[in-house]
Parts: structure tokens; C-alpha cells; sequence
């Protein structure tokens, strides 16, 4: 008979698959994270392995978002939604395909009309513009579908609720609606469950809310000070996870608590998104780790941002000149008057305009100061004062850019 040898246990090999298997945990709960707090929300039917990541770990994702933002996950066996709201609402916020107040407002139309639909069940979209038209009228509102500008905002509606998979079009399409003079085209869709999910849940009915602000909380506070200091921490970390940058004058009436709750805010972030968060001067930055991610990142893609950056390094090499006409305040901004810009603007066209895209190679400096302005403005290093003047934070002075003959990390 043979002899039979036992093998000693390979705890080297058992201790490297753990911390495979620990990695991948990680990395799978910053994935979950991330894609709740930046889409509309998750399907089982589109994006299956995401969807069961989080329904796997939804205790923990449950957990933290309800102790840290006040936000409702809420997972069914069709999709998974964050229920998120912002603290302070900026322009940006919005959907950037609409382009006038009556967008929305048909946008919201339509999902009232939805309300009445069964999954699968078709219905034409003259059928829709009849109903609304005429509940509209009934609330003191009047909507035209003889106006043609009236017609190019409901095929914004339905072209977003399409693009966020509420509704399908089964035949024919919106925009051929809305070019129709004599309105003869007509489309044919469909409805999804997704319809039910798209507006927020209110922890109290809306008749019950008389002010914009109450709008933006998502729990039912008490007036207990532990109450309070549960909604202090939820709008600390509702801001930090939606807003581009976060300065610390912004909490001036609750300086106290924010100082108690830095090194507590960079760690959870970190642990739960992935995000490096750097304490400046003017406040906490958070920077994504990878290049590619979920949420749309600082600089973007468009050439704009390249024309902000090299704006912004031009401001701070001034500003540090001898002599210079740009003065530093003691908070770190800068004030500059439109004039400025636009004189920096001419220079930056004369010199790089070949690696601009032709809009902004040719656009004259006033509407191209514009376009800078909105644009840092929109990202959160800067606004119009009320003395005229553009107010560049300090932030902006955190990035450089230059062009080369080869493409260089920022």
C-alpha cells in the first residue's frame, strides 16, 4: 500500500485570494455607488451585472446613504434607484437637452398622463397632446399645438422620456410631429413601468410644503437638536456628492459642526466612492481617481474647458507679477471686469486659435468671455458680483493647461 502524504495548507495562496476577493468587493461597492448617485437608475433588463451588485450589497449601500445623505435606495425586481435631491439647485442640475421652462413642465405632463398607462400598453401621441392640452386648460394653462415652438418642446419632452427608456416609439417619430405644419404626422408608443419611478418621493404630501426650500429635504426632520444635527450631516454630504466644488464659506452658519465632521467626510467618501479628497485653503476638492468614470469630470471634453484652464493660468501668472493690475484679495479671489477677460480672450485667440474648434477660433471676445464665464461659473470657480464684476475663487488657480506638440496629463 502506498503512502499517503498530507500537504501542509497553502495560507500564502488562501491569504492572496482573500485579499483578490476583498478587492474586488471593494471595487464592486464603489462601482454600485457611483452609477446610484449619477444615473436615473439601474435595470435589471440593461445593465444586469450592476443591478445584481447591488441588490447583493443593498443592506450596506441601504445604510449608508440613509445615514449619511438622507437618501432612499430603493431596489424591485426591475431596477435599482437612488431617490436623490440637491441641497442648493443650480442651472446645470437640469436636463441639458431642454432648452425653455415648458419643456419641463410638458416633460411633467406627459408623466401624469403615463399614470393612466398599463406596461406595453400603446397609445398615440395625438391622443397625448389632446389630453394635456385640454388638463393644462383646466389648471389656468394654455399650450398651443398650433404654435410651433409650443410643438418643438413637447418633442423635447418625449424625446428625454424615450432616451430614459419611459416610453418607446413603436412607429414614426416626435420631431416629424412637431415639423408638421398641419400636425397630419402621428407617432405610435409605448409604455414602460419605468414611468412610476422618475419623479422623487416627498416625505410629506405637496400640499403640505409652502416654500421652494422645504422642496429640497428628503427626510421629515424634528426640531430636537439631535434632529438638526441629522440634517446638518445630510446637506454637508448631499452637497460634497453633487456639487463640483464646495467652499467652505458656504458653511458660515454651521462652521462649527463642518470643522467636526472634516476628516469624517474625506474618509466615508473615499471608502464608498473612490474619490481623493484634498484639503485646501478654500476647501475640500474632491478628484476622481480614474479617468473614466461615471459622473461628467473637470475638464471636460469640450474645447471650453481647455479655453477656461488657459484663462485661469494666465489670471494667476499676472497675479503674481510685480506691478500687475490684477490684485489678490486676502480670501483668494480675484475680481475682474468683463474688459479683462475679453483683453486676456484676444491675446489666447491670436496665440493657440488653431487648436481651437472653429466656433471659438472666430467667435468675437465679448460672447466668448461669455461662454468662459458660464462655464467656470458652472463648475463652481466663479460668479458675477453684483458690482459687474467676475469673481474668480481661488479654486481656479488649482489647474494649469498648455499645448504641445503632444497631448500632456493636466
Amino acid at each position: 500500500m502506498d503512502n499517503i502524504k498530507i500537504g501542509k495548507p497553502n495560507r500564502e495562496k488562501r491569504r492572496r485570494t482573500n485579499l483578490v476577493d476583498k478587492a474586488e468587493h471593494e471595487n464592486r461597492k464603489i462601482a454600485c455607488m457611483n452609477a446610484l448617485l449619477n444615473r436615473p437608475w439601474i435595470t435589471k433588463e440593461h445593465d444586469p451585472q450592476l443591478y445584481y451588485w447591488i441588490k447583493e450589497k443593498q443592506p450596506e449601500l441601504k445604510q449608508w446613504f440613509m445615514d449619511f445623505a438622507g437618501y432612499s435606495l430603493f431596489v424591485n425586481a426591475k431596477l435599482a434607484k437612488l431617490d436623490k435631491a440637491p441641497v442648493v439647485a443650480y442651472p446645470w442640475m437640469g436636463f441639458r437637452e431642454f432648452r425653455e421652462p415648458l419643456d419641463y413642465a410638458l416633460f411633467t405632463y406627459a408623466l401624469w398622463f403615463l399614470e393612466s398607462k398599463l406596461e406595453q400598453e400603446q397609445f398615440l401621441l395625438t391622443a397625448l397632446v389632446k389630453e394635456i392640452r385640454e388638463y393644462m386648460s383646466e389648471q389656468g394653462m394654455e399650450v398651443d399645438w398650433k404654435n410651433y415652438f409650443h410643438r418643438l418642446s413637447m418633442a423635447r419632452a418625449l424625446k428625454k422620456l424615450k432616451n430614459m427608456g419611459v416610453v418607446q416609439a413603436v412607429d414614426g417619430q416626435e420631431s416629424h410631429w412637431a415639423q408638421s405644419d398641419a400636425n397630419t404626422s402621428d407617432v405610435l408608443y409605448e409604455c414602460t413601468s419605468y414611468s412610476r419611478y422618475v419623479l422623487r418621493n416627498f416625505p410629506k404630501a405637496l400640499t403640505e410644503y409652502t416654500t421652494m426650500d422645504e422642496l429640497r429635504e428628503t427626510l421629515d426632520y424634528g426640531t430636537e437638536q439631535e434632529e438638526q444635527n441629522r440634517r446638518r450631516k445630510h446637506h454637508l454630504y448631499r452637497r460634497y456628492l453633487l456639487e463640483p466644488v464646495v467652499h467652505d464659506r458656504f458653511w458660515r452658519d454651521d462652521l462649527l459642526y463642518f470643522h467636526g465632521q472634516r476628516k469624517n467626510i474625506l474618509t466615508q467618501i473615499k471608502s464608498m466612492f473612490g474619490w481623493e479628497g484634498s484639503r485646501y485653503r478654500e476647501g475640500i476638492v474632491f478628484f476622481e481617481s480614474e479617468p473614466i468614470a461615471e459622473a461628467e469630470l473637470f475638464p471636460t471634453l469640450s474645447s471650453i474647458s481647455d479655453i477656461a484652464l488657459l484663462v485661469c493660468g494666465v489670471i494667476r501668472n499676472e497675479a503674481t507679477t510685480a506691478y500687475s493690475s490684477i490684485n489678490v484679495e486676502q480670501d483668494g479671489t480675484i475680481h475682474l471686469t468683463k474688459g479683462e477677460i475679453e483683453r486676456i480672450l484676444i491675446q489666447l485667440q491670436s496665440d493657440y486659435k488653431k487648436y481651437w474648434i472653429s466656433d471659438y477660433s472666430k467667435m468675437k471676445s465679448p460672447e466668448l468671455a461669455a461662454e468662459v464665464c458660464d462655464h467656470l461659473m458652472e463648475w463652481g470657480f466663479g460668479e458675477w458680483g453684483e458690482d459687474g464684476l467676475f469673481v474668480l475663487y481661488a479654486i481656479a488657480g488649482r489647474w494649469t493647461a498648455k499645448y504641445g506638440p503632444i497631448e500632456l496629463e493636466i
